[in-house]
């Protein structure tokens, strides 16, 4: 079970996967609507709603509500691209370590209708409760498989018929320049390093966020790159 703070993560969760939510544990405050809101929904479903355990907490510090729910569980990669001959557009992350990052590009990735998102194992953040709830809802909205072998998984998502796109601050072309009638899965790397070197071999192409001229600052952070990428591959084919 993972504890989940924003009410919004937990809305969402009631709506699509009410049998995992456990509890909800509220302070005397009640919370706010959107926890109230989150009560009507559990209230039904019989899902207990409890009193917050106040854990030791000073006199006149209230504790924020939570809900106990279990993690959305993930699919396998094959499962993820099965229909990528429609169309779309996917992301993948390579060794992202902060989950502020994690949950901020889950919810980007929701926004926009992104069809699913490839993570890696290893050396990357885990789906934690803080993950679900910068997501708000995000989690809930976008399939999600978690591979040990991050390669052979891109490899995978090429043989279904997805095109690899790789971001890199030393790509020569900008995101605008690129072809928006195929399938892409967008690779975005650590926050620190970069894509691997061996992740970014096996991209069909890479891409810059080429910064407006005279800016004064001239390379964004990874969340922000994506919700950029993703924007630009997710315009109107009119645009």
């Amino acid at each position: 079970m993972i504890e989940l703070r924003n009410p919004h993560s937990v809305i969402a969760a009631l709506e699509r996967r009410p049998g995992d939510v456990a509890r909800l544990e509220l302070p005397p405050s009640g919370g706010g609507p959107a926890w109230q809101r989150a009560c009507e929904l559990a209230e039904p479903l019989g899902i207990p709603i409890a009193p917050l355990e106040e854990r030791g907490r000073g006199a006149g510090r209230e504790r924020g509500p939570i809900a106990r729910v279990a993690e959305r569980a993930p699919v396998r990669v094959d499962d993820l691209v099965a229909d990528s001959a429609e169309g779309g557009l996917w992301i993948a992350l390579d060794s992202l370590q902060d989950p502020q990052n994690v949950g901020a590009i889950f919810r980007v990735a929701a926004f926009f209708g992104v069809r699913g998102i490839l993570m890696a194992r290893d050396r990357a953040a885990s789906m934690t409760g803080v993950v679900y709830d910068v997501a708000s809802g995000g989690v809930e909205a976008v399939p999600y498989a978690v591979e040990t072998n991050l390669h052979r998984a891109l490899g995978a998502a090429r043989d279904a018929g997805v095109w690899l796109l790789g971001s890199s601050e030393h790509a020569e072309r900008d995101i605008y320049a690129i072809p928006r009638d195929r399938a892409w899965m967008l690779v975005v790397g650590n926050e620190e390093r970069g894509l691997r070197p061996r992740t970014l071999e096996a991209c069909d192409e890479t891409v810059r966020v080429t910064p407006a001229a005279g800016a004064g600052v001239t390379s964004l952070n990874v969340a922000s790159a994506t919700a950029l990428l993703v924007g630009a591959l997710s315009r109107p084919p009119t645009a």
